[in-house]
């Protein structure tokens, strides 16, 4: 059965500010056939895998910063949009969206392009679906760099700070994205802001933001708790390659006391890199983590 959806045309994607990355494109990954799934894969073809989960509201824009710093070490950076997101086909209906439907389509991309061994980096629903990845991929993660994230369970309450984004989303068909970067990020101008709006042109085109919230897992119940929970039980218990853990200390929703929570879940996690200037989408300091994470490596 064919899904309606949105796709943007190339042109919103002109002349984006510090962005000149080739766009490479899936359009048969299994169960979304028709649905056409953006990706960045810069570097080496024979480096050693870096694998750059997004969230919300972003795209493979927020990691500009930390793709020459990996692929100036030799590395192969693969970073995907969710659909709903960035250069990705948007489904405009709200109810295509679900964990399932996310993550589902996150490890058919993986089968895809055979990406069976990688560092994850990960924040927000990056995390939320990367973390999760051990459940069906044990071994696939040789290392993690992990930023303003969290492994829902459902029988954790996620605060006020997160009820009270996901009421305003709920309320706000047309999310100003731009704005919400602008706020949400010190420092950053208007023509990247306006590059993390580019990939929508009204509330048709962002049913995959509006809905991103609405999907965390915060009761037992719900889809995808399940899966959280054998996460932690793999990260507490069975992880045993190396972490860095990176935390934008002005995050009101998932700053330091949501990442101390995630560090006690991760065996073996070092202490943070606090960004006391940074907010949640911390990759827009970027080179100074990915610099900081490899030089933590070895490297």
């Amino acid at each position: 059965m064919s899904i309606e959806a949105f796709r943007t045309p190339d042109e919103a994607f002109a002349d984006l500010p510090g962005y000149a990355f080739r766009p490479h494109y899936i359009d048969d990954l299994p169960g979304y056939e028709g649905l056409r799934m953006h990706y960045l894969d810069e570097g080496p073809r024979d480096g050693s895998v870096v694998l750059c989960l997004h969230g919300e509201p972003t795209w493979a824009y927020l990691y500009r910063k930390m793709i020459p710093v990996f692929t100036d070490a030799g590395h192969r950076v693969v970073a995907p949009d969710f659909f709903g997101f960035g250069r990705s086909d948007k489904p405009v209906d709200d109810a295509v969206y679900g964990y399932h439907f996310h993550r589902g389509s996150l490890l058919r991309f993986l089968d895809h392009l055979g990406l069976s061994r990688f560092t994850l980096v990960c924040q927000d629903w990056g995390g939320i679906l990367g973390l999760s990845l051990p459940v069906d991929r044990q071994g696939a993660i040789e290392r993690l760099i992990v930023m303003n994230t969290a492994i829902p369970t459902g029988e954790i309450d996620p605060g006020k700070g997160f009820k009270a984004w996901k009421e305003f989303v709920a309320n706000t068909p047309d999310l100003d994205v731009a704005g919400l970067m602008k706020r949400g990020t010190p420092g950053l101008g208007d023509g990247e802001a306006a590059a993390y709006a580019a990939p929508f042109d009204g509330p048709r085109s962002k049913a995959g933001v509006r809905t991103f919230p609405a999907l965390v897992p915060v009761t037992p119940e719900m889809e995808g708790a399940d899966v959280g929970r054998q996460a932690v039980e793999f990260w507490s218990e069975e992880w045993s390659g190396p972490t860095f853990m990176a935390v934008g200390v002005q995050d009101p929703v998932l700053g330091p006391p949501a990442m101390k929570l995630l560090r006690s879940q991760i065996r073996g996690c070092p202490e943070p890199l606090m960004l006391e200037d940074a907010g949640h989408f911390v990759q827009e300091t970027g080179d100074l983590v990915a610099q900081a994470a490899l030089a933590h490596f070895g490297e």
